[in-house]
């Protein structure tokens, strides 16, 4: 088995810890190595280590190849453009040699956390067995723990064998209001739909070919113009997979996942994911803490002093404090849009 680590990003759900040269997956958020050296070494036992690939940015190729020495530069794979994970992946898995094109690779994302590796292993390796028995195309699909209005859910149906561990999805629930997705969990028939997809190389680019066309046909005429490929991906539709490809394609199946995932999605999710202290504060750094509760308080660089607060997010870097209810945290990209249109790019 291969494996696809999709390592790209803005920069902007950490903001102002999180900046385009070092987005979210190149920092150390709850453990002392960056999340994409946690990705990394969470799939080599899978994989070996001539089974690493890293899709990523032309901006970020030289930081990631110093995040990850080991992996051959040929081996990280800058796109043309930024044009979301759909064109990437096809682009990506072009760019493999053409005797993987049988093979079977791992897609996941380089910025969630995983609290039991052996245990995610164990449905990569159950979905790996799937997909070269059936041919089908995997999704790893993680038990819901709470009524989550920011995920897909996958509809889970019956066992592909009896007793067998990986199930046929029968649809998908994009992001659901709140009372939905109480419905949804309440069923005890649907997943959270995490990103990470089993396939066969050639499996997947031949549904690109009949799901997405447009993607498909420009991927093959990079293939065969290799002297125009940032021209032509740039034109490519800026899809996700899901959208492109996983949310349409019938046979899909999945391997439910239960190992302390989390996406890392937001302040407010990595404040759930970290110890707190007796009064319900997560505390990075150099912080004084009195008569607060419920917060987060990083300090990247310097002090934060906190009195009196109540469920908030203070960040300080060495240029910028961010202070934002705990509730609200997904909503950072705002200030980081705030200060593109101000022209601030030294910010961001």
């Amino acid at each position: 088995m291969q494996a696809l680590i999709l390592a790209g990003g803005s920069g902007t759900r950490f903001w102002p810890l999180s900046r385009r040269q070092r987005p979210k997956q190149l920092l150390a958020l709850d453990a002392g190595r960056s999340l994409l050296r946690e990705t990394v070494e969470r799939v080599r036992p899978a994989v070996g280590d001539d089974g690493i690939w890293v899709s990523t940015t032309r901006g970020l190729v030289d930081a990631v190849a110093r995040e990850l020495p080991e992996v051959p530069r040929e081996r990280i794979l800058a796109e043309p453009a930024s044009r979301n994970t759909a064109p990437a992946i096809g682009w990506c898995l072009g760019r493999m040699p053409p005797e993987l094109r049988d093979e079977v690779v791992a897609v996941l994302p380089a910025d969630h956390r995983v609290a039991d590796a052996e245990g995610f292993r164990a449905a990569l390796t159950a979905a790996q067995g799937a997909v070269r028995s059936s041919d089908r195309v995997l999704t790893l699909g993680v038990q819901p723990t709470r009524p989550e209005t920011g995920f897909g859910y996958l509809e889970i149906g019956d066992p592909l064998a009896d007793g067998d561990v990986v199930r046929r999805v029968l649809r998908f629930t994009e992001k659901p209001d709140a009372e939905t997705a109480r419905e949804l969990i309440a069923s005890g028939r649907y997943l959270w739909n995490a990103g990470i997809f089993v396939f066969r190389v050639g499996r997947l680019l031949q549904e690109l070919d009949r799901l997405a066309p447009q993607i498909g046909a420009g991927l093959r005429r990079i293939a065969e113009e290799p002297e125009g490929a940032e021209a032509v991906y740039r034109e490519l539709p800026a899809l996700s997979i899901d959208y492109a490809v996983m949310e349409r394609l019938e046979g899909l199946a999945t391997v439910p996942l239960d190992c302390g995932w989390s996406d890392l999605g937001s302040w407010e999710a990595l404040a759930g994911e970290l110890a707190a202290d007796e009064a319900g504060n997560a505390v990075q750094g150099d912080v004084i803490s009195i008569d607060s509760t419920g917060c987060l308080l990083w300090a990247d660089e310097g002090q934060i002093a906190a009195l009196g607060l109540r469920d908030l997010v203070v960040v300080r870097t060495g240029d910028t404090v961010l202070v934002i209810p705990r509730e609200r945290s997904q909503e950072v990209k705002r200030i980081v849009e705030a200060l593109r249109e101000r022209g601030r790019d030294e910010l961001l």
